[in-house]
C-alpha cells in the first residue's frame, strides 16, 4: 500500500463514566422538580409503602406497619417490609435512578408499587444532611443485617452488623436535618406531612403512637341513608377545600380503577380558571392541583379520588398526559353527565339551584352534546324579551325565536321589539347564540332567524305619506348631517313613546363601516385593495319616532344648523343607551352637538321664532 495514501490506525476510546455533583442534583430537586421540600416524606413512605407491597407478595401474611419517630431534628422510619441484603444496598441505594421495581421478580408486580423513578432516598437530602439506613432482607433470612450511611457530599459507607442489630426483616430510615430544615423534621411538621400525604394508605402508619390513615376513605363509608351520606361528604367537602358544596358526584369508574368524589362549587366561577384536584395514587397523595384531570367544561366541581390506573410525572405532583388520562378524564365526565340528567329527571329543585349558580358550565357541554341540550331545555335560562326564560318557553311562546350575536345589539333593540310583540333572545353572552342555533336540532319545527335592522324596521308602523312628504326637508337635513358617519334617517312611529330615536346596524353593516373607516385611511393600493371589496351591505340607520313629542318640536324647526345639531345629538343619545363603543368621530361629534345646543340656548340673539 502506498504510504502516502495509508491513514494511521486509531485506538478506540475508552468509556467513562458520568462524575455526579450530589448537591448539585439536590438543589436541581428541590428548585426545580419539586414543588416544596415536603415531599420528603412523601418519598420515604412511598418506599416503605412499595418494600411492605413486595414483601406481601410473596408472604401474604407478613406484618404491614411503617412507625415514624420524630426527635430534636432527627426522624426515624421503620417499616416491616422486604428489606435488603448488602449487594442490594450496593445496587439500589447508592445508584442514582434504579428502582427495585424493575428487579426481576417484581416486575410482574409493578402495578401494586407507589414509585417508579428510582429516585427513592435521594429526595431526602433536600431536608438531611445525612442519610443513615439500617436493613434486613425478607428473601434472605440469613443475611446480617446491613448498614447504608450517606452525606450530602456525595459519600457513603456500608458495612453489615451483628444480627442482633435487627432481629426482624424490614428497613429503618434515619434522618440527621441539614442547617436552615430543622422545622421539616418537627414532630407536628412530621404528623401533618404523614396524614396528608398518607391518609388513605392501606397498611398501619403511624407518627409515634397516633395512627394516620383514615379509612375506610369518606367515599366508601356506609351510611344508613343518603341524607346522612351527603351531609358527611359535605363535612369532608368543609375540611378538604373550605367550602360546603351544592351536591356532591359519586365517581366510582372500576374500568377506569377510580373511586372519589366529585363536590359542586357553591359559587360561578370563571370558566377561564383552571381547577385544581386532588389525586391519591393507591392511596398516597400524588397532587393537589391535578387540573387536567375533568373535561374543561366541568370546570364547576373540585374532585378527591384515588386510582391505581394513572401514571405520574417523575416529580410525582402531576399526571403523566397519555391514552389513560385521556379515558379517565372521558369516563369522569359521563359521570358528571349522567349526574346531571339524573336531576333533570328526577330532582328538579336541586337541578334549578345548581343551574342558578353553575348554568355557564352547563352551556358548554350542551353546545357540544345534542343530548344534553335536549335533557336541558326546559331549564337553561336565557335573557329574552319575555324575562328570563328557557329556549323551550320561549320556543312555544313565538313562531320565530330571533336572537342577537352581541349584549349591545339586543340593548339596542330589546324594548322596542318587546313593544312592538317581537320576541328576541340575547345570545350575547357566552355560548347563548350556539345553543339558540342548535335549537332546531334537538326541537324539530323550531324557526331561529338572527335579528337585523330590516326586521326590526318591518315591525314599525310607517307613518302617513303626507306627512312625510311634509318633512322631507326636516329629513333631508337629518341625512345630509348623518351621511359622512355611515347613517341613515328614517322615521316610524312605534312604542314605548318615551324613545326619541332608535339606532340601529348589524353585523354587515358595522363591517361595511370598518372598511370604509379604513379605505379613507388607507394609501392609494390599500385603498383601491379595499375599495374592490365594497359591499351592498346595508347601512347604519337611525330610526326616528314621529310619536315621540320631542322628534315632533325638532321636526318642526326651521333652522338647518339647528336640525343638524339637534339631528347629532339624538344621534349621540342612541349610541350611549345602546352601549356602544364610540368611534373617535362619533366622540367629536356628541361634543360638538353638546356644545352647539349650548350656544344655541344661550346666544341672546335667538328669537322665538328660531326655537319653534
Amino acid at each position: 500500500m502506498d504510504s502516502q495514501t495509508s491513514q494511521p490506525s486509531q485506538a478506540s476510546p475508552s468509556p467513562h463514566s458520568f462524575q455526579v455533583d450530589l448537591r448539585g442534583l439536590v438543589d436541581l430537586l428541590s428548585h426545580h422538580l419539586y414543588s416544596s421540600p415536603k415531599v420528603y416524606l412523601r418519598e420515604l413512605l412511598q418506599n416503605a409503602v412499595d418494600a411492605i407491597t413486595a414483601r406481601r407478595a410473596e408472604q401474604p401474611d407478613a406484618p404491614a406497619t411503617v412507625r415514624l419517630h420524630a426527635v430534636d431534628g432527627t426522624l426515624r422510619v421503620e417499616d416491616s417490609g422486604i428489606g435488603l441484603t448488602e449487594s442490594d444496598v450496593h445496587s439500589l441505594l447508592a445508584t442514582i435512578g434504579r428502582s427495585s421495581k424493575r428487579d426481576d421478580g417484581i416486575q410482574a408486580a409493578r402495578s401494586e408499587f407507589l414509585g417508579q423513578f428510582g429516585i427513592g432516598l435521594l429526595a431526602c437530602f433536600v431536608v438531611a444532611e445525612r442519610i443513615r439506613v439500617v436493613s434486613r432482607s425478607a428473601r434472605t433470612p440469613d443475611a446480617a443485617p446491613v448498614e447504608w450511611t450517606a452525606t450530602d457530599d456525595g459519600s457513603y459507607t456500608v458495612r453489615t452488623l451483628p444480627h442482633y442489630a435487627r432481629t426482624e426483616p424490614g428497613t429503618t430510615v434515619h434522618l440527621v436535618a441539614r442547617a436552615g430544615a430543622g422545622e421539616w423534621l418537627a414532630e407536628e411538621r412530621v404528623r401533618s406531612l404523614a396524614r396528608d400525604f398518607g391518609s388513605l394508605l392501606p397498611y398501619d402508619v403511624r407518627v409515634g403512637d397516633e395512627p394516620i390513615a383514615d379509612l375506610p376513605a369518606p367515599w366508601d363509608r356506609a351510611h344508613p341513608s343518603p341524607t346522612t351520606r351527603r351531609v358527611a361528604l359535605a363535612r369532608h367537602c368543609h375540611e378538604l377545600f373550605g367550602f360546603t358544596p351544592l351536591d356532591s358526584i359519586e365517581l366510582n369508574v372500576p374500568l377506569a380503577g377510580v373511586r372519589g368524589v366529585a363536590y359542586v362549587l357553591p359559587s360561578a366561577v370563571s370558566p377561564a380558571q383552571r381547577a385544581s384536584h386532588r389525586v391519591h395514587l393507591k392511596g398516597m397523595l400524588l397532587t393537589e392541583r391535578a387540573e387536567q384531570l375533568l373535561p374543561d367544561w366541568a370546570f364547576f366541581v373540585r374532585c378527591v379520588l384515588d386510582t391505581d390506573s394513572l401514571r405520574p410525572t417523575a416529580s410525582r405532583e402531576s399526571l403523566y398526559e397519555d391514552e389513560t388520562l385521556a379515558a379517565v378524564r372521558e369516563a369522569l365526565g359521563e359521570r358528571i353527565r349522567s349526574w346531571l340528567t339524573g336531576l333533570a329527571a328526577g330532582d328538579p329543585e336541586r337541578l334549578a339551584a345548581f343551574l342558578s349558580v353553575h348554568h355557564l358550565g352547563v352551556k358548554s357541554l350542551a353546545r357540544h352534546d345534542n343530548e344534553m341540550l335536549r335533557t336541558m331545555l326546559p331549564w337553561l335560562p336565557f335573557e329574552t324579551t319575555d324575562g328570563r326564560l328557557s329556549l323551550e318557553e320561549f320556543a312555544l311562546r313565538h313562531p320565530v325565536v330571533h336572537f342577537t350575536r352581541t349584549v349591545e345589539e339586543y340593548r339596542q333593540v330589546a324594548p322596542i321589539a318587546s313593544a312592538q310583540g317581537i320576541g328576541v333572545v340575547n345570545g350575547g353572552y357566552t355560548y347563548d347564540s350556539e345553543l339558540v342555533e342548535a335549537l332546531p336540532s334537538v326541537r324539530p319545527g323550531s324557526v331561529v332567524a338572527e335579528l337585523d335592522a330590516d326586521t326590526v324596521t318591518a315591525h314599525l308602523d310607517a307613518i302617513d305619506p303626507a306627512e312625510e312628504l311634509a318633512l322631507s326637508g326636516f329629513l333631508a337635513a337629518a341625512r345630509a348631517r348623518l351621511d359622512p358617519l355611515g347613517c341613515d334617517v328614517s322615521l316610524r312611529a312605534f312604542h314605548p313613546l318615551s324613545v326619541p330615536a332608535l339606532h340601529l346596524d348589524d353585523r354587515a353593516a358595522r363591517h361595511e363601516q370598518a372598511r370604509a373607516e379604513a379605505e379613507e385611511q388607507a394609501d392609494d393600493l390599500w385603498a383601491g385593495i379595499l375599495g374592490s371589496l365594497r359591499g351592498s351591505a346595508p347601512r347604519a340607520r337611525l330610526v326616528l319616532n314621529h310619536l315621540n313629542p320631542l322628534i315632533r318640536r325638532i321636526s318642526s324647526l326651521r333652522d338647518p344648523e339647528l336640525i343638524g345639531t339637534a339631528i347629532e345629538s339624538l344621534y349621540g343619545q342612541a349610541l350611549l343607551m345602546a352601549q356602544r363603543p364610540l368611534r373617535p368621530a362619533d366622540s367629536a361629534l356628541l361634543n360638538r352637538a353638546f356644545i352647539g345646543l349650548l350656544e344655541w340656548a344661550t346666544h341672546p340673539d335667538t328669537g322665538e321664532d328660531d326655537r319653534r
